[in-house]
């Protein structure tokens, strides 16, 4: 790894070479640390404040407290529509949800299935010969499920949120409170180190809550565009998790990460 030396001498070149490389870091992690990028490179902190002053002049990244993160991972809160959803990494989606189906229970088990186009794709996928019991607050999962000969579905009610066509509020959670299912599918809007598992809306983040301790095994359906992104509300740490299925986008380290807290990584 080259270190980059806080000298006056051929300062500029030193610069522009670290800021390169930072750049890259924000690009694929989506956030980085002050401190981190320092013992990295080797400078100061405050060198390092001046290249994140620097990139973010030229729109690359957005300073946020200790750091710095990608211009997408910046807008929290900022929550796309399901049409437009349903079509953004539609291949790997498509992918992840085939691959979730060696996570189903045997015939006969219990399944969630949580609101979400990756979740829906997983939904789509299964064998319409296989016996199972069904639980989902998502209308289009709901839609489709019905129509498998062999799945007894239960759809949980409450509020509908039109942003993600689920059921949410007090009714929604006290549903699943009641409920024990061998496996829940779930998504999420965004995954870190930091925050966990979070989503833009409180009202979806209780339903999820909900979700995930109704579960003896929570899988984690998710494709790379959601790693180091952090939205308004965390549901659930990354310690909730028992499996997680997403496409080869995933970097090295968070891979190492996760399966350090003995989750089940599959690559799709």
């Amino acid at each position: 790894m080259p270190v980059f030396e806080d000298s006056t001498q051929d300062g500029d070149v030193y610069a522009e070479e670290r800021q390169q490389a930072i750049a890259g870091e924000v690009r694929a992690r989506g956030r980085v640390a002050v401190t981190e990028l320092a013992e990295r490179f080797d400078v100061t902190g405050e060198t390092v404040r001046r290249d994140l002053a620097s990139l973010a002049q030229q729109g690359l990244l957005v300073r946020v407290h200790g750091g710095a993160v990608r211009p997408d991972v910046a807008a929290i809160g900022a929550e796309p529509d399901l049409q437009e959803r349903e079509q953004s990494m539609l291949a790997e989606k498509t992918a992840i949800g085939a691959a979730a189906q060696a996570f189903l229970p045997p015939a006969g088990g219990s399944v969630l299935f949580d609101a979400g186009t990756t979740t829906l794709r997983a939904a789509l996928a299964l064998d319409p010969d296989r016996d199972l019991a069904v639980v989902t607050n998502a209308i289009p999962l709901a839609a489709h499920l019905s129509t498998l000969p062999r799945c007894e579905v239960t759809f949980v009610g409450g509020r509908i949120r039109g942003k993600t066509q689920a059921a949410v509020g007090v009714e929604t959670v006290d549903a699943f409170r009641r409920l024990r299912v061998s496996v829940a599918f779930l998504g999420t809007n965004g995954l870190s180190r930091t925050h966990g598992l979070s989503t833009p809306d409180p009202d979806e983040a209780a339903a999820k809550r909900a979700m995930i301790a109704a579960a003896d095994r929570v899988v984690l359906l998710v494709d790379s565009s959601k790693f180091n992104r952090e939205d308004l509300v965390s549901f659930g740490a990354l310690s909730d998790v028992d499996a997680l299925v997403t496409d080869p986008g995933l970097d090295d380290s968070l891979r190492a990460e996760l399966q350090a807290l003995d989750i089940e990584v599959v690559i799709a």
